[in-house]
């Protein structure tokens, strides 16, 4: 079993950044992919940028390019979303997901979940 727990939500202006982090603890040894989601309400869970947790290789959704970034601490086994740029249509609960396969942008792909961190971007 892995526990992830999303910290560093909040409120912000359009234009401006936030910095999500996600701590993984418990069975970690099978984690090879770790993942952001983000949820706004009556829509669908999306897909937001993943990192393969050896290779650190990464991959975005085409909305947030450029503008986010992930990356991850292996000794301390986090994950982080920087946000640059913030639009209202950023506002979403944020998720931090883990797997043991491959990164991948699907929310099947993944095997546990934080419990979400709030962002709200105001204009």
């Amino acid at each position: 079993q892995v526990t992830l727990v999303e910290s560093g939500g909040g409120l912000v202006q359009a234009g401006e950044s936030l910095r999500l982090s996600c701590a993984a603890s418990g069975r970690t040894v099978r984690i090879y992919a770790m993942a952001w989601f983000r949820q706004a309400p009556g829509k669908e869970r999306d897909f937001v940028a993943s990192i393969s947790w050896n290779t650190g290789s990464t991959y975005y959704a085409q909305s947030v390019k450029g503008r986010f970034t992930i990356s991850r601490d292996n000794a301390e086994n986090t994950v982080y979303l920087q946000m640059n740029s913030l639009k209202p249509e950023d506002t979403a609960v944020y998720y931090c997901a883990a797997g043991s396969r491959g990164y991948s942008d699907l929310v099947s792909e993944y095997d546990y979940w934080g419990q979400g961190t709030q962002v709200t971007v105001s204009s």
